[in-house]
């Protein structure tokens, strides 16, 4: 046991750099909500993989960039403390886009945060799967130049290639340590907001690109069924869709209502595999005007 290694280790990029869809990969299974909406994670999700000789436990943060509004200027702050934190840091540089001034922000990010206290940081390519042996070579020599960095990995999340690879250089660099979560844990993430992002995943397929940003969820309330038969329980969760205008509440619940029974429908059986139990889904969509300006508004939705 002297040689166990545990700790943190952040995964940090511009937004749909494949940040969660790595985590779920490591962690073999779904912790954070994936979407090919750019900033679809708000909180820091917390991926467990335990092995016998360590125990990575992975912190899935916003998208680094640079923001437009005060929920931007939050969700960068929060990567930020999220950084200091960490014990390695992993930096994701999606193989199928050219490395671009997001990448250079968070690079500089990065070199800063390292003058002040020294972090190794992984530079790991993702998406390799989606490009040609050609493409993937000059991305690994564009993300050398770009940086100083600790190791180099390249891997797909979506095929497996290199995730397990992924996982040794990371936890290569965690402190020796005995365990910090029991084996059986993978997540530390409280029920509500996995049921909120859930919902929030579901409500951002197939909806315009403006959307992602002015979706925000809301568990109100979730209380066990009165008067149920024994050994069929049956859980009420009651859950507020937040917009910022009347024509995006109306995409939300689309015609008939019939884009709000499909988002109650996938989030309902993604909610019913996370607590082990039916569910009785009560979605209602609300319109918060101007949300993701107003420091008022932002508290009251978590942020």
């Amino acid at each position: 046991m002297s040689e166990f290694r545990a700790g943190f280790a952040c995964l940090v990029g511009r937004p749909n750099a494949g940040k969660s869809t790595l985590t779920n990969a490591l962690v073999g299974q779904k912790v954070a909500i994936t979407s090919n909406k750019p900033q679809t994670t708000r909180h820091t999700i917390r991926g467990i993989r335990t092995t016998d000789e360590s125990q990575l436990i992975l912190v899935d943060t916003p998208g680094l960039h640079k923001p437009r509004t005060l929920l931007g200027q939050r969700l960068n702050d929060v990567v930020r403390e999220t950084l200091m934190d960490v014990d390695v840091i992993g930096f994701c540089l999606p193989a199928d886009q050219k490395i671009g001034p997001g990448d250079q922000f968070i690079t500089n990010e990065l070199a800063e945060l390292r003058r002040g206290r020294r972090k190794p940081v992984v530079a790991i390519a993702t998406k390799i799967d989606s490009v040609s042996r050609d493409r993937l070579t000059e991305h690994l020599v564009a993300m050398d130049q770009l940086g100083d960095w600790d190791d180099i990995v390249p891997c797909s999340a979506v095929d497996g290639t290199q995730v397990d690879t992924v996982a040794e250089v990371l936890t290569s660099h965690l402190p020796k340590s005995p365990k910090l979560y029991p084996d059986d844990v993978l997540t530390d993430e409280p029920e509500l907001v996995m049921i909120a992002e859930l919902v929030r995943e579901a409500a951002l397929e197939g909806v315009r690109d403006e959307l992602p940003h002015s979706l925000a969820v809301v568990v109100e309330e979730m209380t066990p069924r009165e008067g149920r038969p024994e050994g069929k329980p049956l859980m009420d969760v009651r859950v507020n869709v937040f917009v910022e205008r009347p024509s995006q509440k109306a995409i939300i619940i689309g015609r008939g209502g019939s884009r709000l029974r499909e988002v109650g429908t996938k989030s309902r059986a993604g909610i019913e595999r996370l607590l082990g139990q039916r569910v009785f889904l009560d979605l209602h969509v609300k319109v918060a005007k101007d949300w993701q300006t107003d420091p008022n508004q932002l508290s009251k939705l978590g942020f």
